[in-house]
């Protein structure tokens, strides 16, 4: 039995592994889309989206299987719960990368953010990314203090989308109104995606210590 059990904790792992590869991809392809006008681009991620969610149900039903024939407790349930908000987080991080993508391909064939924010948004993007990066490798091989790093690198986007907001909230700021409520809610979807890698981070710092 206890073969058998680590066994499916090894199948959770990867399923997890695989979600954070998807999520951080679908990033990668949105922002593409987003600063190059993509549309192909933005479609794929759209469409690639069900697959994202397809595997949390994997995870979900995995975990209340294991849950069921092993009734783990106290480190073993921790691993198998932890594993569950961490799916959980992966998934709305899926969601926000398609409502990046959404975006694009709503504005198309127009860029969906005009030049002087673009710098903004892919400096956004690429610190998602090294974090999205991160908590792949962390999953696999959890560490509490390589988990810990994720809080600093959500300040990093939090100081880039004030930067953004100082932007279009200057008075010759001139592209109106819809463009700037795009450009907020676009730099919120990127905020959230980071605050959801730092969620992950404090599950694996939950895992390996037993400690909030």
């Amino acid at each position: 039995m206890r073969e058998e059990y680590q066994a499916d904790l090894v199948e959770v792992s990867r399923l997890l592994v695989t979600m954070a590869e998807s999520v951080r991809a679908a990033l990668r392809k949105a922002t593409t889309a987003l600063l190059t006008a993509d549309l192909n681009a933005a479609q794929a991620v759209i469409n690639r989206d069900a697959e994202v969610d397809a595997v949390y149900d994997q995870i979900e039903l995995k975990v209340a299987d294991t849950i069921a024939r092993q009734a783990p407790v106290a480190s073993d349930l921790r691993r198998v719960i932890t594993a569950l908000h961490i799916g959980a987080d992966l998934e709305r991080m899926g969601d926000l990368a398609e409502h990046v993508a959404k975006t694009a391909a709503r504005r198309h064939p127009s860029p969906a953010v005009p030049a002087e924010l673009r710098p903004t948004f892919k400096g956004m993007a690429e610190v998602a990314d090294q974090m999205a990066e991160k908590i792949t490798a962390l999953i696999a091989k959890p560490n509490a203090e390589g988990a810990a790093q994720l809080e600093k690198d959500d300040d990093a986007i939090d100081d880039l989308e004030r930067a953004l907001f100082k932007i279009m909230l200057a008075d010759d700021w001139p592209y109106g109104a819809e463009t700037a409520i795009d450009g907020a809610l676009l730099g919120r979807f990127y905020e959230r995606y980071a605050d959801h890698a730092v969620n992950i981070g404090e599950h694996l710092i939950y895992l390996v210590t037993g400690e909030n």
